[in-house]
């Protein structure tokens, strides 16, 4: 007689394994509705970094109107030197007024702009205590409105696509986006240790993504389960291979920057170990919902399915999509740095040297431990989905009464 697992005895009775019902009366607009309430929450919530704003300052949009360039100097490839810009104020308290302001360029391509009649820039403002303008910068180009089209684009195709579905998909994606913001960067900016912090954060993306996705299902557990599993290897890995590997968290962008902001507390390398997993992290639950859903689909076709050719179907399913997912991180991570790999080979760098500088190591580090993270997450989810999916009561029919009904 067989022996059921432990687990089964907290699932409702009565209902199969393979299928998508949910547990304890937990409906899924509810799960729905608790993560909208949360997304609200967190946008009210204060970073508790809001009085490093300079107060005396006011934020608008202005559209150029003219421009004069003769204090520019052309040096090489690039422009340094003082840029006139006249602008319309188009809305604050200064809305419709005509205004001048000065955009330095520093000989910087990556930090530079040059504004012409026609644009629309973000003007910062200073004003007195009086509310008065002293002076007025075009500080950048105002791209707002175009990433909020950008973004409302977005929704709406996930939306027509999706449908429901692609509804909680969008509130998963506000949901990880306000949880990085307000929770991930207040808290490494105070100090907290950034491996459990992160970690933390990383398996609570991973239940909201997977169960508001899935549901509260045991095909959702399934993939939560694969999920984590990948994320804590890919965390173990990349916390021992980066002291291996002589790396330190001034390889990240702006990491000197930070330091040199008055956050010299800070373990930059802790950060950089956080990020090796947090960046892997959507791929490994890609991975992990793609072989918990195929093994739901099975078992729910086959109720009467054995859990060794359950797992064994898992594997099968996961070796055919961990092909093309680790090299998704590799096209990813060596995107990013295109441009390094070109200045190395233009020099006539030998790959000795290129693989032995810290920003390319770092780089191989976030691909490979990313990447075995993702073949780990299939055996996992594959041994999870035998153990949830699988009915424990069910037996295989045997092949003879399998073929009258061929028959049939």
């Amino acid at each position: 007689m067989p022996i059921k697992p432990t687990l089964s005895r907290f699932l409702p009775q009565g209902i199969a394994p393979a299928t998508a019902r949910q547990w304890g009366g937990c409906p899924d607009r509810l799960l729905t509705l608790l993560f909208t309430l949360l997304c609200i929450a967190l946008w009210y919530v204060p970073t508790g970094f809001e009085e490093r704003v300079d107060q005396g300052a006011q934020r608008c949009r202005a559209r150029v109107v003219q421009t004069d360039d003769s204090a520019l100097q052309r040096l090489g490839m690039v422009l340094a030197g003082e840029q006139e810009v006249t602008m319309r104020l188009l809305d604050g308290p200064f809305a419709g007024r005509l205004v001048q302001g000065v955009n330095p360029l520093l000989g910087q391509m990556d930090r530079d702009k040059v504004f012409r009649a026609g644009d629309t820039a973000l003007a910062v403002m200073t004003l007195d205590g009086q509310g008065r303008m002293l002076n007025v910068v075009p500080q950048d180009h105002y791209r707002l409105g175009l990433e909020l089209t950008l973004l409302g684009m977005f929704a709406v195709l996930l939306l027509a696509f999706g449908g429901w579905t692609g509804a909680k998909a969008l509130l998963s994606f506000v949901f990880a986006g306000l949880t990085i913001w307000k929770v991930l960067v207040p808290l490494l900016l105070r100090g907290v240790d950034p491996l459990p912090l992160a970690l933390g954060v990383v398996t609570l993306l991973c239940g909201a993504i997977i169960f508001l996705v899935a549901g509260v299902s045991r095909k959702g557990l399934t993939a939560f389960l694969g999920a984590f599993l990948g994320v804590l290897t890919s965390c173990i890995l990349a916390r021992l291979f980066t002291s291996a590997f002589h790396l330190h968290g001034a390889v990240l962008p702006f990491a000197e920057t930070l330091l040199y902001s008055g956050y010299a507390h800070l373990d930059l390398t802790s950060v950089f170990v956080a990020a090796v997993f947090l960046a892997s992290s959507g791929a490994v639950m890609d991975l992990a919902m793609d072989v918990a859903a195929s093994m739901a689909e099975v078992t729910a076709k086959t109720p009467h399915l054995g859990r060794a050719e359950a797992f064994f179907s898992g594997i099968r399913v996961g070796r055919a999509v961990v092909g093309t997912m680790t090299t998704t991180l590799l096209l990813a991570y060596s995107g990013g740095y295109i441009t390094l790999l070109m200045a190395f080979m233009a020099q006539g760098i030998p790959l000795a040297n290129t693989f032995n500088l810290v920003y390319v190591a770092g780089e191989v580090l976030k691909t490979l431990v990313g990447s075995f993270g993702l073949v780990l997450v299939a055996p996992f989810t594959a041994a999870a989905g035998a153990l949830l999916l699988v009915h424990p009561a069910g037996k295989r029919p045997d092949r003879s009464s399998m073929k009258k009904e061929t028959e049939k």
